[in-house]
């Protein structure tokens, strides 16, 4: 929403901060890239979960629009012993994608993942062994007849072998499962950044907010300075002295809402720099005007396609989607375990079994003699069942409650989804309903408190009495009324702002197109 220009002149009627009157002129600027809206998807049937996939489909709205309004342009309102860090919604979220820790954390998940994908692709390969080995018996020995002989000998042996112990179930099912693990992480890490670019989000149109609110809380100090001023040359027959009295209290409120709200600049700027990993000992200067409004979804979609564009596109669901075929994949391993065989290819050269099957064997009694080539390999295919089948069925049941459990969470994420889309949904129109009447309660509140200024020097007469026109405690209250207006207009831009995002996060739009959908054009 653009404020009208009259509340620009109307502010600089009232005795506006030097640093306010000299900020550069803003106008409404509304660009767009080719808008493409697909038709919405349809409503899910009785098992949408399981046909969404984890994509990233083209934007259901028009391009964003970033609208601004030179009326109230925040100047540098830092304390002088704090630094300024400028920066820019759209540079915020280039590094909302990279800086935040979580989605440090979530790709190294995902490449942790990968790498047990590759491993389990390879079960099959056998490893390979080499190296040296010495043997040697000294005392008594039974030989196959039963004989007991005292005997000393030792061998040597030198090379290598190939072994493998593996079950053929596990080598054809496990890739199957690692590959959906490997694709949930994948899911997992884009849902990290788009909780990361909302967080950053959330963060930024707080400093905006408070910074709003601070601009016009300096202007209302000295209006609030004006007013005692006038106040104390007031007659005495015009003004009581607790008149006086009023706008003194009402100026040390004003001060200590100026102290207050720089305060929360600070701690909303010490929050965005904690998840971007800035310099903690900065606070963030945003170079857009406080009143900097994003538009990011198209409000004419109505709540049951952003639902089911929610439904279709989150990444969570696909996550999760993938970690029930992860499930589906091990159960099905389980049941076919008992018949299909495990291979096991050793190396048996010497002892214990699975090490050196391949290379230069001497030995003797009391020498090693002449050493000469030697292999041995033993191959064998075993059907196993576990305890009797026993142990069969509890690892099926197993597998079996940890599908169903996926299963459950994978609906549960679907309400969830279904909420958090209604939810921002009801906060973008109750915003956009805020806002509209924020902006006209703000005009009026900067005419009524100028037109109570200018009453506190008019008088008129009723009988032989002089009265002022406006008493001193008028003007205060529209002092009171034009510093609650300030407070809901920039409340209002905020939360219109922090649900849009929260929209744009809850249909799962990717958080990598934010930077382009919010880039301030020269």
């Amino acid at each position: 929403m653009i404020m009208r220009p009259m509340i620009a002149s109307m502010l600089m009627g009232l005795a506006v901060p030097a640093a306010l009157a000299q900020q550069p002129t803003y106008v409404a600027v509304e660009w767009s890239r080719s808008p493409t809206r697909p038709p919405p998807p349809a409503t899910p049937s009785t098992a949408p979960i399981v046909r969404a996939q984890f994509t990233q489909p083209e934007p259901i709205m028009p391009a964003p629009r970033v609208e601004v309004e030179s009326s109230i342009v925040t100047p540098r309102l830092l304390p002088d012993e704090r630094s300024g860090l400028p920066i820019t919604l759209p540079a915020a979220m280039q590094l909302a994608n990279a800086r935040p820790l979580d989605i440090q954390i979530a790709a190294r998940q995902v490449q942790a993942a990968v790498a047990q994908f590759d491993r389990a692709k390879v079960l099959w390969v056998p490893s390979l062994i080499g190296g040296v080995d010495y043997f040697r018996h000294g005392g008594n020995v039974q030989n196959f007849e039963g004989e007991v002989l005292d005997r000393d000998r030792q061998s040597f042996m030198i090379g290598g072998g190939a072994n493998a112990v593996f079950g053929i179930n596990d080598a054809i099912f496990a890739p199957l499962a690692a590959r959906q693990d490997a694709n949930a992480r994948r899911a997992l890490l884009q849902a990290v950044n788009n909780d990361a670019a909302l967080a950053v989000a959330e963060a930024y149109f707080g400093v905006q907010q408070a910074r709003g609110e601070l601009a016009g809380a300096l202007t209302y100090v000295q209006q609030a300075e004006e007013l005692v001023r006038r106040t104390k040359e007031l007659a005495e027959g015009l003004a009581p002295p607790m008149e006086a009295t009023r706008a003194r209290v009402e100026l040390a409120r004003r001060q200590q809402a100026v102290a207050t709200l720089r305060e929360r600049w600070q701690i909303e700027s010490a929050e965005l720099v904690r998840i971007l990993r800035l310099d903690a000992a900065s606070v963030v200067e945003p170079l857009e005007p406080a009143n900097l409004t994003v538009n990011l979804v198209e409000p004419s979609l109505s709540l049951d396609e952003l639902i089911a564009f929610g439904l279709t596109s989150r990444p969570e669901l696909a996550a999760h989607q993938a970690f029930v075929k992860a499930t589906l994949q091990r159960l099905r391993q389980e049941k076919l375990r008992p018949l299909v065989p495990s291979l096991l290819l050793r190396s048996v050269s010497t002892n214990p079994s699975g090490s050196l099957g391949w290379g230069s064997f001497g030995g003797g009694r009391d020498s090693i003699s002449t050493l000469k080539p030697r292999y041995d390999y033993d191959v064998q295919v075993l059907w196993e069942l576990q305890n009797f089948g026993l142990g069969n069925k509890a690892r099926v049941d197993e597998r079996n409650a940890e599908r169903e459990a996926a299963l459950l969470e994978l609906f549960r994420i679907q309400d969830r989804v279904a909420a958090e889309v209604a939810r921002a949904q009801a906060q973008v129109t109750a915003a956009r309903t805020r806002l509209k009447a924020a902006e006209p309660a703000m005009t009026d509140a900067l005419d009524s408190l100028q037109k109570n200024m200018e009453g506190l020097s008019q008088t008129r007469r009723l009988g032989n009495v002089l009265i002022l026109v406006v008493r001193p405690q008028e003007a205060v209250a529209a002092l009171q009324a034009l510093a609650q207006a300030n407070s809901d207009y920039y409340s209002a831009v905020a939360d219109y702002n922090r649900a849009q995002f929260r929209l744009y996060r809850a249909i799962g739009h990717p958080a990598g197109a934010l930077p382009c959908a919010v880039e301030q054009q020269p």
